[in-house]
């Protein structure tokens, strides 16, 4: 209290000059009222002196207004009432303050109350708000501003899709070719053009050929010999030897049944499918191994698709593929992984993987371009959180987790998969843990504002020390 009347006692005497140098400089009368006896006047509960509005380092001895028009405030002889409204609440608050900061988020800390040069009052730090144990306190007013959502962390399955690009291609199994194992002759082709659908056993030509007829006269005269001894194993020959020839399996039949060997050979298609080579032409000589006709079977075809070479550890035999042809927007045609072909593109970085495809309406024509979505989701549960939740730095990952009355903890994890909005948490949170998910940024921020403060307090004890012991002196 002592020291309080005399510093109240110089402010007015200080007060009382600066208005004597004011009248000297302006020549003007001194005020009627003035008194600078300010100890006197207060001890009958008048005002000792009054400072500027704005917490300028300004006094006056009389009531007077700044230039913008404010009164200047009233000081008393009475150390409750003489500090600020701000500095009664924080010595009547039940907790304890332990610092006060830099209301503009400066690394400045004050032991003590005090101002910053543009007259903002030092923010306090209470006991509670700035642990030690790494957590972040926010006040229920700032968590409603600044937006902060958490979730809590979950099982479940994540599903990463690959997406590759790809061509329609034959299956390999279902192309039958038609070419002649002997020198023949067409005599006829039937109405059959390349694109043309064809069934098994639809006519597709006759042909002569002097060896199939020899082998067919042989084989009727030996089942129409009346020979007894060694005759089946000799007819069993000749009969191998039109088979050799590619004799239709229904000709053969025939000439058993008629005894009679044909002038010519009904050739047929031996599968269902489309034209995609016809090569026969009437009269023609064909010498063998002459591909006459080419037969593929479209119904099932292959989508080869170049996955990329990061994708690789993601995609195995089996998984679901779900294919969108470019020529038909809007339709999806479902299938499975086959095959990974053992081959990395050197050029491309890309792998090539074959998906079989049903194709029943023939809708997906070969060299057709495609893209692929691969469902490379495992059906196993992993503990998962939004994508949002992660701060991810490149060399750090890291959640902040809600630990409830506006305590938020920053914790590094290991991330695993990503897919459907959620990434995979390998190790460093628990299920049912709450992470942040809105506004983390905005926490983080504030996390490294406070961990700098501390450090910086911690830097500089002394001169917090001497700044607390000199305002403590002023006051």
């Amino acid at each position: 209290m002592k020291t309080l009347r005399l510093l109240t006692t110089a402010l007015a005497l200080g007060g009382a000059l600066a208005l004597v140098g004011s009248w000297y400089l302006n020549g003007g009368p001194w005020p009627a009222h003035a008194d600078l006896t300010s100890p006197a006047a207060a001890a009958d509960g008048s005002p000792l002196y009054y400072r500027d509005p704005g917490g300028a380092p300004a006094w006056s001895a009389v009531p007077k207004k700044d230039a913008q028009g404010r009164d200047y405030l009233p000081v008393y002889d009475d150390e409750a009432a003489a500090e600020p409204p701000k500095l009664q609440q924080q010595a009547n608050a039940s907790r304890k303050i332990l610092y006060y900061r830099n209301p503009m988020g400066l690394p400045d800390t004050s032991a003590v109350p005090k101002k910053d040069p543009m007259g903002m009052d030092y923010v306090p730090v209470y006991d509670g708000d700035d642990t030690d144990d790494g957590t972040v306190k926010l006040s229920p007013g700032k968590i409603q501003r600044t937006g902060v959502k958490s979730e809590p962390a979950e099982r479940r399955s994540i599903s990463v899709v690959v997406k590759a690009p790809g061509t329609i291609q034959l299956d390999e199994r279902r192309i039958s070719v038609i070419a002649m194992r002997s020198e023949s002759f067409v005599q006829k082709v039937a109405d059959v053009t390349t694109g043309t659908r064809v069934s098994a056993g639809q006519p597709l030509m006759e042909i002569y050929s002097s060896a199939i007829a020899a082998a067919a006269a042989e084989y009727l005269a030996t089942i129409n010999s009346k020979i007894v001894g060694g005759v089946e194993f000799y007819g069993r020959g000749s009969r191998q030897r039109l088979t050799n020839l590619d004799v239709p399996e229904p000709v053969i039949t025939a000439m058993e049944k008629s005894r009679v060997a044909p002038v010519t050979v009904q050739w047929t298609a031996p599968r269902d499918g489309i034209v995609l080579e016809r090569n026969a032409v009437e009269g023609m000589r064909a010498n063998p191994g002459d591909v006459l006709f080419r037969i593929a079977d479209i119904s099932l075809v292959w989508a080869l698709v170049d996955v990329a070479e990061r994708d690789l550890g993601t995609v195995a035999v089996g998984q679901p593929v779900l294919i969108r042809a470019r020529s038909f927007a809007g339709r999806t045609f479902s299938g499975k992984i086959a095959v990974i072909y053992p081959q990395v593109n050197r050029d491309t970085r890309t792998a090539r993987v074959r998906i079989e495809l049903s194709n029943p309406d023939v809708a997906l024509l070969p060299d057709m371009y495609v893209d692929a979505e691969i469902n490379t989701a495992d059906a196993s549960p992993v503990v998962v959180v939004p994508d949002s939740a992660v701060l991810d730095t490149g060399a750090r990952q890291a959640v902040l987790v809600d630990k409830g009355e506006g305590k938020f903890e920053p914790r590094d994890v290991k991330l695993g998969r990503r897919g459907g909005g959620y990434i995979e948490i390998r190790d460093g949170l628990k299920e049912g843990e709450a992470v942040v998910t809105s506004a983390n940024f905005l926490i983080d921020a504030e996390s490294n504002l406070k961990a700098a403060l501390r450090g910086f307090a911690d830097a500089h004890p002394s001169s917090d020390a001497a700044g607390g012991h000199a305002h403590g002196e002023h006051k």
